[in-house]
């Protein structure tokens, strides 16, 4: 495994392509035009988004190698790994990219929302991959943000410069939104694995082993990340993943109190719960009757 570097400012990364800063914070590079790179890992602090366009097998992300495909977009968020596991080799970059530092848009209503926008925890195997015309609009993006860039910095060069990086962010939601239809057979197909999920964790003693699952846990079992599955899971149902958990959980408490003469207590350890008393809470929350007054209530 090669060594993981800091990078840590716009003019680093933009300095190792051989390409000039015109602004400390936010760069657009075509690539084209960038100087072969030392093959190296590196955690960034810095948000990156690749547009690739030609097969770059070599890019790692994470722990997971990305085949781009034409037209793809890979997000990176600050704190995450990418990079190449080759570093005795060098690589001529490809594509464009739009790299900025977080402190561009602290204090703005984009600092403030950029957590919205999920797709920068996605793992690699989910990237978005655009049409055409998709990539048009990006490239288009792209070069609203490079002009302003160039330009002599006035009292609006800020404004518009984090507008358009807003703009894109949400062209680049719909496109996901788009992308979410289009691999409508795949999704199902997940939505029946996680309903298989639950029902073999339920049926299984991993309640008491790992406790109450998290989205997480299933997201994992899928081989998705948490903030994929969760956005597949409500697009497709309308429901949150986490809603998915607590309806199967109560229905398993539900079959289970009324099935059997074990106490509230021996049932909330069996389903995952720490404390009976946080079972219990629950499970009026959702029923609307405490377990012993439903259990009671039906017979």
């Amino acid at each position: 495994m090669s060594e993981i570097f800091k990078l840590e400012s716009v003019s680093q990364f933009n300095a190792q392509r051989g390409q000039r800063t015109l602004h400390p914070l936010v760069s657009v590079l075509d690539q084209s035009k960038s100087k072969p790179i030392q093959g190296a890992r590196f955690v960034s602090e810095l948000y990156i988004i690749f547009l690739k366009k030609v097969k770059c097998e070599e890019l790692k992300y994470g722990r997971s190698h990305y085949d781009y495909q034409d037209g793809t977009l890979l997000f990176i968020a600050p704190g995450q790994v990418f990079g190449f596991d080759d570093d005795e080799n060098m690589f001529q970059p490809t594509g464009w990219v739009l790299v900025f530092h977080p402190d561009l848009i602290r204090g703005t209503s984009l600092g403030r929302s950029i957590k919205d926008y999920g797709f920068f925890s996605y793992d690699v195997n989910e990237a978005l991959h655009l049409s055409e015309h998709e990539r048009e609009v990006i490239l288009d993006s792209f070069s609203k943000i490079r002009y302003e860039l160039e330009q002599a910095i006035d009292k609006h060069s800020k404004t518009l410069v984090i507008s358009n990086i807003e703009l894109f962010l949400n062209y680049c939601m719909r496109f996901y939104d788009r992308q979410f239809i289009t691999r409508d057979n795949i999704h199902k197909d997940i939505l029946t694995r996680f309903e298989s999920a639950l029902n073999d964790f339920f049926g299984s003693d991993a309640p008491q082993i790992v406790g109450l699952p998290s989205v997480r846990f299933f997201a994992e079992k899928l081989n998705l990340s948490a903030n994929y599955f969760g956005d597949l899971v409500k697009k497709e149902t309308g429901k949150s993943a986490h809603d998915h958990i607590q309806e199967k959980l109560i229905n398993v408490a539900k079959e289970r109190v009324l099935g059997s003469n074990r106490t509230i207590s021996e049932i909330a350890y069996e389903i995952g719960f720490k404390y009976p008393s946080h079972f219990t809470r629950l499970f009026k929350q959702q029923v609307g009757k405490s377990p012993v007054d439903f259990r009671l209530s039906s017979n």
